[in-house]
């Protein structure tokens, strides 16, 4: 990616109390990023995008019940690679660039 592409990587983790939901938030997150883990997804976001997300997100959940974890990571094209790590068995992907151990 390019330096000035102006995108910032989020892991967002979810935990959600009713099935239905579930599937949504899932849906959803799959417009966003790609799942590195179960209801663990990567996105490289815009600055609106990230807004985006979060509308989606927010009109989907119960507050009171559900809970959604996002975690700014930095720029795309920075050190996200490096800062990311597996253990144990992972999810086969020719592109993925994560450090496995």
């Amino acid at each position: 990616m390019s330096v000035i592409s102006g995108l910032n990587c989020y892991i967002v983790s979810y935990d959600i109390m009713d099935r239905k939901r579930l599937y949504r938030v899932h849906t959803a997150m799959k417009g966003f990023g790609e799942p590195v883990h179960y209801s663990v997804f990567r996105c490289d976001l815009t600055p609106k995008g990230r807004v985006e997300m979060v509308a989606a997100l927010t009109d989907l959940i119960k507050a009171d019940e559900d809970r959604i974890m996002i975690i700014d990571m930095g720029p795309a094209e920075g050190e996200v690679e490096g800062k990311i790590e597996f253990l144990g068995v992972h999810r086969e992907d020719k592109d993925e660039k994560f450090i496995i151990v």
